[in-house]
């Protein structure tokens, strides 16, 4: 393996720290009649501990180069597909896989980290848990809550979703090559949706509301209805001179329900 050409193009930094790869494997509780996805499998350092679950696996791998590496895991339970994860027909894939809960695992490569898990929204793939290597720094963002400095837009859209945890912090040493930041591996889990709203109004509003981090919610979203936003806001003792990284998720999905009530109304 030492005369693999990485390719900085698709971000390929291969995991190899043994203690890390046994972490991740026990943050999940998989079955045997479970199914995972693994999204950049590379050599297969990670797919090795993925077997040992015996569940169904399906793996996407972009560079072909590496074939000769996956071949040894592929059986009656696992496959490899050759493309881009972002343009397959993931639902179509795995259609015919007889499985009760579907889990995605993988260390992503860090430029389409958030391609891939809006691709896995957007696409409506009913992920119960997803368990994901990516820059420390995109973790943080991730899982910020708020009135934290990293709380921000895909913060509020990632959580409407899923709760999200940071697990671990991974050193950039357990990599080869050696990238140039350090990493960490984060947990998504889904939510059982109490409160819901339309999810179309609720990305604009939210993208809106973070569009400029110095201006306030007045600013922010005077293309709204200001008095019904206001209303909602005095209800978390906040106001419209407030700035997006002070309002929780639930205050978001309330704003978005009182503003498509009033739509229907007119």
């Amino acid at each position: 393996m030492s005369d693999f050409k990485h390719k900085h193009s698709l971000g390929q930094n291969f995991l190899n720290d043994k203690k890390v790869l046994i972490n991740i494997i026990d943050s999940v509780d998989v079955k045997e009649d479970d199914l995972i996805i693994e999204v950049g499998p590379g050599q297969g350092a990670l797919t090795k501990y993925l077997k040992l679950f015996k569940s169904n696996l399906i793996c996407y791998e972009v560079d072909v180069r590496v074939k000769k590496y996956l071949d040894q895991f592929l059986d009656d339970k696992t496959k490899v597909i050759f493309g881009d994860f972002l343009n397959a027909d993931v639902l179509n894939d795995i259609k015919d896989i007889k499985y009760n809960d579907l889990y995605v695992i993988a260390n992503l490569p860090y430029y389409i980290t958030t391609p891939i898990i809006e691709k896995i929204i957007n696409d409506k793939i009913d992920v119960k848990e997803m368990v994901l290597m990516v820059q420390n720094e995109v973790a943080d963002r991730l899982s910020a809550k708020p009135g934290s400095k990293d709380y921000g837009s895909i913060s509020v859209l990632l959580s409407y979703y899923y709760d999200i945890s940071k697990l671990f912090f991974v050193n950039r040493k357990c990599f080869t090559p050696v990238p140039n930041v350090d990493s960490a591996v984060i947990k998504f889990t889904k939510r059982k949706l109490v409160n819901t709203c339309n999810e179309e109004l609720f990305k604009r509003v939210v993208r809106d509301s973070f569009a400029m981090k110095r201006k306030n919610i007045k600013n922010n979203l005077k293309k709204y209805n200001l008095g019904i936003i206001e209303e909602v806001l005095k209800e978390y003792n906040l106001n419209l001179q407030s700035r997006a990284e002070q309002i929780p998720l639930e205050c978001f999905i309330k704003i978005v329900n009182r503003l498509d009530d009033n739509n229907d109304k007119k």
